[in-house]
């Protein structure tokens, strides 16, 4: 597998991208969904990974930052063919490695709270982060958890 920072403008990731916020709008009501879109994506201030096996898009994972010493992590998803395989792990061993050089303190997300986002949570709890309260321009919410890691 490679990850490799990506622009987000090959037809494999915008696929793959576009499967993620379908899933997320299945998932959660509009008004809970918090996903970035392709546009936002491709922004100065978020780092976007993509996970390659051959020609497939198998991962992603994003890094925006809040100032010049927070970061929130965007964007992960592996593909439902390839769960299980530590891709998700990796591409967030990235991100995490990225803050760390960027200096940041602290490192925020947002995630769903229904059963879909159990491993995701575990994911998460697993690397340093624990539950919070929102950050930044969230609010209160049944259908996310907020996280925190500081570094």
């Amino acid at each position: 597998m490679k990850i490799k920072i990506d622009d987000v403008t090959h037809p494999n990731v915008i696929a793959f991208v576009e499967v993620h916020m379908r899933n997320l709008n299945l998932l959660s009501p509009p008004e809970s969904n918090h996903y970035l879109d392709l546009g936002a994506l491709r922004k100065p201030d978020v780092t976007f990974w993509s996970a390659w096996e051959g020609e497939e898009v198998v991962g992603c994972g994003a890094l925006k930052e809040l100032d010049a010493k927070t970061g929130e992590v965007k964007s992960m998803r592996t593909s439902s063919q390839h769960l299980r395989k530590g891709i998700g792990r990796q591409i967030l061993r990235y991100i995490i490695q990225a803050a760390n050089k960027r200096g940041y303190q602290t490192l925020y997300l947002e995630t769903g709270s229904m059963e879909a986002f159990y491993p995701a949570q575990k994911l998460y709890k697993s690397y340093g982060f624990d539950y919070c309260e929102p950050f930044a321009d969230y609010v209160e919410d049944p259908n996310s958890v907020f996280m925190i890691k500081k570094l």
